[in-house]
């Protein structure tokens, strides 16, 4: 395994070449959701360093990042279950992409160096590890999204800057040739596991500020204008022979903000900052679904959100988080899902009742009886005062998820999704 400090140095000279070269790969009230629909929607996210999300400063691409994929995993969770398998890979070229594709293809384990020599990435014997699993997730995805292209032009790192506008021409169109070849074929191959699914591949974003060398700014635009020309080929030609492709135009979102957008400024590297993540995953969602939602952060001081079928509960009664886990007032989450409480006055307990699903739960006892059976409880349920009245609080999750719903929660957003 190559040690982190080796791939963030070879990030960055990757980035450096690109300053001086070319474009880059770009890569309330909450909207109504799927009420009653179980089905899991599923994605499958392949590409470079965009996908999976990497800033500088990331010292272990195994930790948690917040990039473009995370983003549109809460907008999907806005519209029901959702299941996000990210398998984005740091310095991933077109020509790596079509070997990982043809790998998953076939379910079978290949290694670093047969997907493209000299990986950055420690993870990717992880990832080759799961080839069959890969395989299977393809095969059951409803969208599987492709951010790819732009470690394809670090090769230009000596003689990209001096090229006069015909020769950087003559470059773009070779380049741009090869990226067509590649990717047509990657989504073949995974088009040939899943004949339903949604290919949503972006264009690519130009991250040098205009502000810096304004003759390169000018060439770069011209080249991510032709960028984007030949991903809408690519897509005008899958389409034609029967396979369902849209491009996520993100090339746009990123002109007149690129030193606000990316980390070029302040660290000299292109990678999208947080502005631009969510930018992307923006674009990304309206091909998807249609719409974006903007999905703000509560304020430390503030109790976590609850979003219930794609609706924010908005309730006086603040949810309550103790040992980890949340807290909600008995009758908020009754109402939010359209369950049924009674008291059973023998017992001295709560039972919540949603179709065939039962939950019941007593007052300080540190056990609970769902469908039946006895679960453990971490923090009984407990009185809240609430202004002059005292609530009920039962745990979040072992309700719903007792009921039979889906619960998930997003700690960078510091919101549970509960769907049915």
């Amino acid at each position: 395994m190559l040690k982190w400090a080796k791939v963030s140095k070879v990030l960055r000279k990757s980035s450096v070449s690109l300053i001086a070269i070319m474009l880059i790969l770009g890569t309330g009230q909450v909207g109504a959701g799927a009420q009653g629909v179980t089905k899991e929607f599923r994605m499958v996210t392949l590409g470079d360093s965009i996908t999976v999300g990497y800033e500088p400063g990331m010292e272990d691409l195994k930790t948690n990042p917040y990039g473009y994929v995370e983003r549109l995993e809460e907008q999907a969770l806005l519209h029901g279950r959702t299941k996000v398998n990210n398998y984005g890979i740091a310095g991933l070229k077109t020509s790596g992409l079509n070997q990982f594709a043809d790998a998953i293809r076939k379910g079978e384990k290949i290694s670093s160096e047969a997907i493209q020599p000299e990986l950055p990435d420690p993870r990717v014997e992880d990832i080759t590890d799961q080839m069959k699993q890969i395989q299977t997730e393809v095969a059951a995805a409803d969208v599987i999204a492709i951010t790819i292209g732009g470690n394809d032009v670090s090769e230009l790192l000596v003689t990209g800057n001096s090229l006069t506008n015909e020769q950087l021409s003559e470059k773009v169109q070779e380049l741009l040739t090869r990226y067509s070849e590649q990717v047509t074929s990657s989504v073949n191959h995974l088009h040939s596991l899943n004949k339903d699914a949604l290919f949503v591949i972006a264009d690519q974003y130009q991250p040098l500020p205009k502000v810096g060398n304004e003759a390169l700014y000018n060439k770069l635009m011209e080249a991510t204008s032709l960028f984007t020309e030949t991903v809408d080929r690519v897509a005008t030609q899958l389409n034609e022979q029967g396979v369902k492709v849209k491009v996520a135009h993100v090339a746009k979102e990123f002109v007149g903000g690129e030193g606000t957008m990316t980390h070029m400024i302040s660290d000299r590297d292109f990678h999208p900052n947080q502005y631009g993540y969510e930018a992307i995953a923006e674009v990304f969602s309206k091909v998807i679904w249609g719409n974006y939602v903007k999905l703000q952060v509560p304020d430390a001081e503030e109790p976590m959100n609850i979003i219930v079928s794609g609706k924010l509960l908005t309730t006086p009664n603040k949810p309550v988080l103790k040992k980890n886990q949340n807290y909600i007032a008995i009758q908020d989450i009754v109402d939010a899902i359209s369950a049924k409480s009674v008291w059973n006055n023998n017992a001295k307990s709560t039972v919540i009742t949603y179709g065939d699903q039962a939950v019941e739960i007593k007052m300080g006892a540190k056990t609970a009886l769902v469908n039946g059976q006895t679960i453990q409880v971490t923090t009984p349920a407990f009185l809240q005062k609430v202004g002059k009245e005292s609530k009920t609080y039962v745990p979040l999750a072992l309700v719903a998820e007792g009921l039979g719903f889906d619960v998930q929660y997003q700690s960078k957003l510091k919101t549970v999704f509960i769907n049915p």
